[in-house]
């Protein structure tokens, strides 16, 4: 289901009332194996702390950093894992110390649910660059419970409210959850750098990053050129906004672009060749790498650099008030992903058609298919002895 009009009618505020507050159990979907399948878990989760937050999740994105994390492409992580860090939900219970939640509320929950929150990184609001590193929704310990994080493929989740957003009611719940992973990469580039009214933007690539960029950079004002290997996507970045759609196999198309851009955005996660973008530039102009393949990137000749002063840099995510203010944003301009509502049971095969670029543009799980019988009896996700 694509850019759904109307909101749903929320599920989670019938179940708010019989909400666990204590240590709980939660029924989830995960990796139990090494290279297997997503299978039913149940996932123990603490007791609500003074600062905690306990959320029942509603929807959660499915990011292909998922997958790469789950089947152990960026290195192995302990088993079993449930992955989702895409998370929008309603609050069930709060800690004795938490005042701006109340249940009920729609909140969010994204890549982050702890950091140092001491380092300069952290005191700037920027806690996605935590030097002593930040803690991830899934598939890190937490410094503070020690406990292994397991993420929102999940029925709840309990997050310190630090890291917890509030999601305007006026966005679409499933459409709203890949903002806080898809939609704050795109955004965060394109608001550090500035992009204002008239600015000339590029966005290499037009997936679920991709088609967000084109999104958020026409709501900030900016002309944006698409950039696409297929000549079949011309028509679909056109229909998502974008001003111009170049085919970059196409060496005379690119010509006619040349020195046109303040900014690019590279949203593309395999190895390719970065001169014609960068040729593509103004003077002073940047790309920005958002993508991040598995293999090593071509060279960067340094000589296409100097000639226009140009600057190649990367960008993760954002930290937490810039991505309240991400959302914020796009609460006021109206934009939301482009998203397909999977069930439980379909996990599996979206996570296929993910890898294979079968999807426009992003997947959503519907959590309460979670709480429905599916196949197989769930296995106790493994868990230190001393949480509580």
């Amino acid at each position: 289901m694509t850019g759904r009009p109307v909101p749903p009618t929320p599920t989670a505020l019938a179940r708010l009332r019989d909400a666990p507050a204590g240590r709980h159990s939660a029924v989830a979907r995960g990796v139990a194996e090494p290279g297997g399948p997503l299978v039913p878990l149940e996932v123990p989760r603490r007791a609500a702390l003074p600062d905690d937050v306990v959320i029942d999740i509603d929807y959660c994105g499915l990011c292909h950093s998922d997958v790469h994390a789950a089947r152990g492409e960026w290195g192995q992580r302990q088993l079993p894992l449930v992955p989702g860090h895409e998370i929008v939900g309603r609050v069930a219970a709060v800690g004795h110390g938490v005042r701006d939640f109340r249940v009920g509320d729609r909140i969010g929950v994204g890549c982050l649910v702890d950091s140092c929150r001491d380092c300069d990184a952290c005191r700037g609001g920027e806690q996605q660059f935590c030097a002593n590193g930040a803690v991830g929704t899934y598939g890190a310990t937490d410094r503070r419970t020690g406990e292994y994080t397991q993420g929102g493929y999940s029925s709840t989740i309990v997050v310190n409210r630090g890291y917890v957003l509030r999601v305007p009611e006026s966005l679409d719940p499933a459409a709203a959850a890949p903002l806080l992973c898809a939609g704050i990469t795109t955004y965060s580039p394109l608001r550090h750098f500035g992009v204002a009214p008239g600015d000339a933007v590029g966005v290499v690539g037009l997936g679920g990053l991709g088609h967000m960029a084109v999104k958020i950079a026409k709501a900030m004002g900016a002309t944006v050129t698409v950039f696409t290997t297929s000549e079949g996507k011309r028509g679909a970045a056109r229909g998502l906004g974008a001003d111009r759609v170049v085919v970059s196999r196409d060496e005379a198309a690119m010509g006619e672009v040349a020195e046109s851009l303040h900014l690019i955005l590279d949203t593309v996660a395999a190895p390719h060749e970065l001169g014609p973008y960068f040729s593509a530039l103004r003077r002073d102009g940047t790309l920005v790498q958002l993508g991040l393949p598995a293999e090593p990137m071509p060279p960067v000749d340094p000589r296409l650099l100097l000639r226009r002063r140009i600057r190649y840099t990367g960008s993760i995510i954002g930290g937490i008030p810039e991505t309240q203010e991400m959302l914020d944003f796009c609460a006021e301009h109206g934009v939301v992903s482009d998203v397909e509502i999977v069930d439980a049971d379909s996990l599996n095969e979206a996570w296929d058609r993910m890898v294979a670029g079968d999807v426009k543009y992003r997947f959503v799980l519907d959590n309460a298919t979670l709480r429905a019988s599916g196949p197989g009896e769930p296995t106790l996700a493994n868990t230190p002895e001393d949480q509580s």
